[in-house]
């Protein structure tokens, strides 16, 4: 069976319904056991704006939203003019003829789909609100999806919130504008195929469900985009999960909560974006001195400052790197897609209760925002958890119990709170093997450094068991392309275009950025071509992290920060021309205006 790939857009005004047009798209797409990612790019505002969500579909695996768009439902006139061009020849557009004044709108390489709504609808008086799932009906009979499957998406969508005459309503329109595309328009000749049903799921969604597989028991946040899906799946499932969810008036207080819940003995998470991070950054410290676990997530979005709250980027980088003040041990991660986030997040918390340290995860907009598609059979909702070297109960002992007690591997058995025998001081004072500051003995010199060296002997255990980059294509290719985090789907795509089109490429991409195994990576690397990073921001973070920490210099550079993820067309032709030598730093421009 050939590969089925289709992209299909929706634009409109915030309030028109246009994420209920990409979630319904979804499930139908789950139910015919379709692949699918969506991207929306939108603004921070309340009304007015413009939105537009896009939603790949393919009969495999697809993380990413593409190149091109062959079908666009325009929800107003803003949409049309501004996204007509966007349509790949033999593409098509649908849109509502009562909005639009002109005569036809002016592309003769795609099929041009009005529909007249006030005729579809009845002439209805609801001002347009069920022209989303009109237009939807069209839609989904030109690529040859189900009506049926349809119907039931919209029953469960508004028979319980709405009420039966609303779902009506919307089932009418939804069959008036799936009848009217079947004698009116051309169905694409590529139609929708059908394969096991698969299921559905929002990055932060994804994250929140790894969490909950983990062990989770507290999860506490104060809502700011792009972060807050977490948040939102947690308060939805927290009490059938046993799981103590908070709002909390400000990042301080969300992430101390944090450090005082794990400090208790169970796992805690919270998640925010890079200026609820910065409140974040003395706790941090607090709960690297103490030796108590937490895991923090951080979904980039465009900065600084505010910055762009509705857009994505990889700018926050250096910002974990140099979280809190003065040298101590920290995990940070990158999932590379939206089902790596499930598994991504057990794995952490192995690794900071097994080493007593912060973990932080490095999201972005594109991911936590986006959806997909899995086979639930293909995760592991029960992962192995390992809580480190905890003790819950009385022991034998030699002598009195040293919470920081100075070891090899840097790791002292931690003790909950209240377990009998087990007595210590807690501080975020710097402090002896018992607890007692050292600040109280003039500084003691040598006391600091042997406790700060039992802190970093932590890192080279985690080095350990960080696994290094993988080489993905032939190792004596042309050109290599590096990234890490959410670009390694559009990464891989461009790297399969340039080898199609006689460069030979292959990519290494990095999921766990800190710390790094210098020697590993660098066996890696020498397997690299010319040599190309890839990343959202403007300053290349991580290229420079990467020189720093193993001296490896790329050759050149593919960076985008204007708010939209990369396409895989921006990096072919950006590695196009970093090789004829025009440049050795390549920006895409963006062509979709949003």
């Amino acid at each position: 069976m050939a590969k089925y790939d289709f992209v299909i857009a929706v634009g409109g005004a915030p309030g028109q319904g246009i994420d209920t047009v990409g979630k319904s798209m979804s499930q139908i797409c789950a139910r015919h056991g379709l692949h699918v990612f969506t991207y929306s790019a939108y603004q921070s505002l309340i009304r007015g704006g413009h939105t537009f969500l896009t939603v790949r579909i393919s009969s495999e695996p697809v993380a990413n939203h593409g190149d091109e768009i062959d079908l666009i439902i325009a929800l107003d006139a803003n949409s049309l003019e501004k996204h007509l061009e966007n349509v790949r020849p033999g593409g098509a557009i649908i849109y509502n003829s009562d909005d639009i004044k002109k005569e036809k709108p002016e592309r003769d390489d795609i099929q041009l789909c009005p529909i007249s709504y006030k005729e579809l609808s009845g002439g209805t008086d609801r001002k347009k609100m069920m022209l989303n799932i009109c237009t939807f009906g069209v839609a989904l009979n030109m690529v040859g999806g189900d009506l049926s499957v349809l119907e039931d998406i919209i029953t469960l969508t508004f028979l319980k919130r709405k009420g039966q005459a609303i779902t009506d309503a919307n089932l009418a329109v939804a069959r008036a504008g799936y009848n009217y595309a079947s004698e009116n328009f051309t169905p694409f000749e590529s139609q929708f195929v059908k394969q096991e049903p698969l299921a559905f799921v929002e990055g932060n969604a994804a994250m929140a469900m790894g969490g909950a597989a983990a062990g989770v028991k507290f999860y506490c946040a104060y809502p700011m985009s792009p972060s807050t899906g977490v948040l939102h799946w947690m308060a939805q499932n927290a009490r059938d999960l046993n799981i103590m969810v908070r709002q909390c008036e400000d990042e301080i207080s969300v992430v101390n909560m944090v450090i005082g819940a794990a400090h208790a003995g169970c796992r805690a998470m919270c998640a925010t974006s890079g200026g609820g991070f910065a409140l974040m950054s003395e706790a941090i410290g607090s709960a690297a001195m103490m030796e108590i676990p937490i895991v923090v997530i951080n979904v980039q979005r465009g900065g600084p400052s505010t910055g762009l709250p509705t857009k994505t980027e990889q700018g926050d980088l250096w910002q974990l790197l140099g979280a809190s003040q003065g040298d101590f041990p920290k995990i940070i991660v990158a999932p590379i897609n939206i089902m790596d986030g499930f598994d991504t997040i057990p794995e952490l918390f192995n690794l900071v209760d097994k080493f007593q340290c912060p973990g932080m995860v490095l999201s972005d907009l594109t991911l936590s925002m986006g959806f997909t598609t899995f086979a639930p059979d293909s995760i592991n909702w029960q992962p192995e958890i390992d809580r480190g070297e905890l003790i819950t109960g009385l022991r034998e002992m030699d002598g009195e119990y040293l919470r920081y007690e100075i070891t090899d591997s840097g790791i002292s058995p931690r003790a909950i709170p209240g377990t009998p025998g087990h007595m210590h001081v807690v501080a975020t004072d710097d402090h002896d093997e018992d607890g007692s500051l050292i600040s109280d003995e003039y500084t003691n010199p040598h006391k600091r450094r042997d406790i700060m060296e039992k802190r970093q002997r932590k890192m080279d255990g985690i080095v350990e068991l960080l696994p290094p980059p993988t080489l993905e294509g032939p190792e004596d290719a042309e050109v290599t392309l590096i990234g890490w985090g959410s670009t390694h789907s559009v990464i891989s795509e461009a790297t399969q275009k340039l080898t199609e089109d006689g460069i030979t490429t292959n990519h290494i991409h990095f999921k766990w950025l800190y710390p790094m195994d210098e020697d590993a990576i660098n066996e890696v690397l020498a397997k690299s071509g010319h040599a190309v990073v890839v990343e959202c921001n403007y300053t290349g973070q991580f290229a420079r992290f990467l020189r720093g920490e193993t001296g490896f210099k790329a050759d050149g550079h593919i960076r985008k920060y204007d708010g939209e993820p990369f396409m895989p067309h921006h990096i072919v032709d950006g590695v196009r021309e970093l090789l004829i030598g025009k440049t050795d730093l390549y920006v895409p421009y963006q062509e979709i205006v949003v």
